[in-house]
C-alpha cells in the first residue's frame, strides 16, 4: 500500500509539474501572441484618462517620445490604440485600412439615428459604400463645383460687405464668425437654393441656432463614452439636449424637402440643379442598397455636409490669418503674389487659385501645424489585427494623431515654425497620399468634400487678403500672442482672433 502511495504521489507531482509547466508556457504564449503597443501607467477603473489632459493631441505627442508611434491607453473601459507617426500612419492606411474601418461612435452621435444616415461615423458597409459613390460621382466631382461658381462668389461677397459694414462700427472683427457665418449661407444656396441668413429667410435664425447646438453638444467630451453603463443615466444631459436641437433640425429640413417635392410634382423646373435635386433623385443599386434615400437620412446627410464644412473652414482661416499676422514677412510676400496674379483692379476669382503657389503653400502650412480634427474621426478594429508587431484587439478604437504627424521632426525641418516655403516646389499635398501630410485622412474612409473644400479655402482666405489690409489690434503684440488651443468638433483658437481690416478699393 505504501508503495503504491508512493507511485501515486510521485505520478501526481509528474502530472501537476506538467500541468503547471503547461500553464506557464500558454501564459507566456498567450502574453506573448496578445504582445499589445507599449503605453503609459493605468489607473484602476479610470485607466489613462487622467493622462489626457485639456488638450489631448499635444498630451500624447508628448508621450509618444517615451512609448514611441503607436502607443496603448485604457481610456476608461475603451481600449485604444494612438497612431503618431508618418511610418505608422503609411501601415495603417496602406495595409489594414480594411481591417480598421469600422466607427467608434459616440453616444451624442446616436441621437435620433444620426448613426445611421451618416457618411462620416456609420459602420462600414453597403449603405456606408453607397453614400461614398454619391459623394464622389455625384456630389463632388469638378464638373459639379465648376457649374456652382457663381453661389462661392455671391457668398464670399456677402462676408465682405459684413467685415466691411462691422469693421465701420466696432473697428476690429471676429474673423471665425464672418467666415462661419459666409459658409453656413454658401452650404444654404449649395444643397437648398436659399439664403439662410438673409432678411427673407424665416427658418434660417432658428436652423442656425439649432446647429450652433449640435456643434456645442457634440464637441464635448461625454463621460458615458468612456463608461457605457452611464449612457442610460445620460449623466451631463448632452443626449438630451442634442435630442432637442437635431428633432429642431430635422423638422426644418423636412419642410425644404417636402416644399421641393411639392415644386417637381407641380412641374416647375430650376435652372440649376441643386445637392437637394441631386439627393433626392439618386438611386442605389443592388440588393443590399435601398432604392432611394429616406426622408430621415436625407435630413442626416445634409445637416453633416453643415456640421462638416462649417467649422472646419471657419476654424482653418482663423488659424491661417493668425500665423500671416504673426509672421509680417509671409504676409507680405503673399500680398505681392496677389498684386502680381490678380491685381487690384479685379476681383480675386476661383480661376486665380493655380497661379497663386504662395497661397497655396499656406494653406497647406496651416493645416499642417493646425489640421482642424487632430484625431481624425476615430476609427475602430472590425477584427484581431497585427499591426507593425502588436496585437490590436477587435473593437479597439484607433486614433490617428494627425497634429503630432505634422509635427514630428522625422518628417519635417524645423517643424514647429510656420514656412510655407517648404512646400513650394513639393509635390506634397494633403489628399490622403503623402503620410506626413493628412489633415482630412488618408484610405477608405478620408474627408470625401477635399475637391470643394480646396476652393472654398483658397477662396475665402484669398479673398479676405486681396480686399483688405489686416493688423491686429493695438493691444496685441504678436511675439506674445495666444496660441492656446481648445477642442470642440474641431481645434479653434483658446482666444478668438480679432483683427482690424482697411479695405482696399477693388
Amino acid at each position: 500500500a505504501m508503495e503504491l502511495s508512493w507511485y501515486l504521489f510521485i505520478w501526481s507531482s509528474i502530472c501537476l509539474s506538467s500541468a503547471l509547466l503547461l500553464q506557464t508556457y500558454m501564459q507566456n504564449f498567450t502574453k506573448k501572441a496578445r504582445k499589445l503597443p507599449p503605453g503609459p501607467p493605468r489607473w484602476p477603473v479610470f485607466g489613462n484618462l487622467f493622462s489626457l489632459g485639456t488638450v489631448p493631441h499635444q498630451t500624447l505627442a508628448n508621450l509618444s517620445r517615451r512609448y514611441g508611434p503607436v502607443m496603448w491607453l485604457q481610456l476608461g473601459a475603451v481600449d485604444t490604440v494612438v497612431i503618431q507617426s508618418a511610418k505608422a500612419a503609411k501601415e495603417l492606411f496602406k495595409n489594414h485600412d480594411i481591417s480598421f474601418a469600422g466607427r467608434t461612435i459616440t453616444e451624442t452621435m446616436k441621437t435620433c439615428g444620426y448613426h445611421e444616415g451618416s457618411i462620416a461615423v456609420a459602420q462600414y458597409g453597403p449603405y456606408w459604400r453607397m453614400l461614398r459613390r454619391l459623394c464622389t460621382t455625384e456630389l463632388v466631382v469638378q464638373k459639379r463645383i465648376n457649374e456652382t461658381v457663381i453661389v462661392r462668389r455671391k457668398s464670399i461677397d456677402g462676408m465682405i460687405q459684413w467685415i466691411d459694414d462691422d469693421a465701420r462700427t466696432k473697428g476690429g472683427v471676429h474673423i471665425a464668425r464672418f467666415v462661419f457665418l459666409m459658409t453656413f449661407n454658401l452650404l444654404g444656396n449649395l444643397i437648398f437654393s436659399r439664403d439662410l441668413l438673409g432678411p427673407q429667410s424665416t427658418e434660417g435664425p432658428d436652423f442656425f441656432q439649432s446647429m450652433d447646438g449640435l456643434m456645442k453638444w457634440g464637441g464635448t467630451p461625454n463621460v458615458a463614452d468612456f463608461f457605457p453603463i452611464l449612457k442610460w443615466l445620460d449623466p451631463q444631459r448632452l443626449r438630451k439636449n442634442m435630442e432637442r436641437d437635431m428633432r429642431r433640425v430635422m423638422h426644418i429640413v423636412s419642410g425644404f424637402i417636402e416644399e421641393r417635392i411639392q415644386d417637381k410634382q407641380a412641374g416647375e423646373e430650376k435652372k440649376r440643379k441643386d445637392l437637394l435635386d441631386i439627393l433626392l433623385e439618386f438611386e442605389g443599386h443592388g440588393e443590399e442598397e435601398p432604392a432611394k434615400i429616406s426622408e430621415k437620412n436625407l435630413n442626416i446627410f445634409t445637416l453633416e455636409i453643415f456640421l462638416a464644412a462649417t467649422e472646419t473652414t471657419s476654424s482653418t482661416t482663423e488659424w491661417a490669418m493668425t500665423e500671416l499676422l504673426r509672421h509680417p514677412k509671409v504676409m507680405k510676400k503673399l500680398q505681392a503674389e496677389l498684386a502680381q496674379v490678380v491685381g487690384w483692379n479685379r476681383k480675386f476669382e476661383e480661376t486665380d487659385i493655380d497661379n497663386l503657389q504662395y497661397l497655396q503653400a499656406v494653406v497647406k502650412e496651416t493645416l499642417r501645424l493646425h489640421p482642424p480634427i487632430p484625431f481624425l474621426i476615430p476609427r475602430r478594429a472590425v477584427q484581431d489585427n497585427f499591426f507593425m508587431g502588436y496585437l490590436i484587439p477587435k473593437d479597439t478604437q484607433v486614433l490617428v494623431n494627425v497634429w503630432a504627424i505634422g509635427r514630428d521632426q522625422d518628417s519635417w525641418d524645423d517643424p514647429l515654425s510656420f514656412k510655407p516655403e517648404r512646400f513650394l516646389g513639393s509635390d506634397i499635398d494633403y489628399r490622403g497620399q503623402d503620410f506626413e501630410f493628412i489633415p482630412f485622412g488618408a484610405g477608405r474612409r478620408s474627408c470625401v468634400g477635399i475637391p470643394l473644400a480646396h476652393r472654398v479655402l483658397h477662396l475665402t482666405l484669398g479673398s479676405l487678403l486681396h480686399c483688405f489690409e489686416w493688423e491686429f489690434d493695438s493691444t496685441v503684440c504678436p511675439d506674445n500672442m495666444d496660441m492656446k488651443e481648445r477642442m470642440g468638433i474641431t481645434l479653434r483658437k483658446a482666444v478668438p482672433l480679432i483683427a482690424l481690416p482697411k479695405r482696399r478699393n477693388v
